[in-house]
């Protein structure tokens, strides 16, 4: 194998994964950002955070720089931003307590069901279901608009703000319980290696 092709195999070479991996990078300034009540800053770092999010999905798929890491360090960056955030936003005192406990209590959950499906059985892929997706979607929109919420209080924002808040909680228990749903009825055979997000 020439040099060449190893750096073409080198997973941390692919945009994709070099945008997620500056996602990640960029979670240190935007907890930073709003515990400093810079909410200007911050909403400007999650908008760029999902705009990345975005963007390395649409590239790995033109690309095709889909790899292995990829797909496990892509929602892992997800969880570590949007878990962060609904903790130090409900430090500030802006995310109800109710909506932060189910979030966590769903993610928590899921890892749950994740190990013993692993210890027992071997299964290591867990792809998320579309409610999941919607879910992820719900939480993402709920920050944003809770920090937009610090910049202006439109009428549109207010109500944008109830109605992401309500949906993430909605979603939370849905994806939640469909998530459990589907990996009781998957069969361990289908679940020898990851898939993608």
């Amino acid at each position: 194998m020439t040099d060449n092709n190893k750096l073409q195999r080198n997973p941390f070479r692919s945009a994709p994964n070099l945008l997620t991996l500056l996602r990640i990078c960029m979670a240190p300034f935007l907890v930073a950002a709003v515990l400093d009540s810079r909410y200007k800053a911050g909403f400007v770092l999650f908008i760029a955070a999902g705009l990345s999010d975005a963007l390395d999905g649409i590239l790995a798929r033109k690309l095709e720089q889909r790899t292995v890491l990829g797909e496990y360090l892509d929602p892992v960056a997800d969880k570590m931003l949007l878990s962060t955030l609904f903790l130090v936003l409900l430090y500030k005192g802006l995310m109800p307590l109710e909506v932060t406990v189910m979030v966590f209590g769903r993610d928590i959950c899921i890892l749950f069901v994740s190990a013993i499906l692993f210890a027992a059985a071997g299964r290591r892929d867990f792809p998320p279901s579309m409610f999941g997706k919607a879910n992820t979607l719900a939480q993402i929109v709920a920050v944003a608009v809770v920090l937009l919420h610090q910049l202006t209080t439109a009428r549109w924002v207010v109500i944008l703000r109830i109605v992401a808040l309500d949906a993430t909680m909605v979603l939370t228990v849905v994806s939640g319980l469909h998530y459990a749903w589907l990996a009781a009825r998957r069969p361990s055979s289908q679940a020898d290696t990851p898939e993608g997000q």
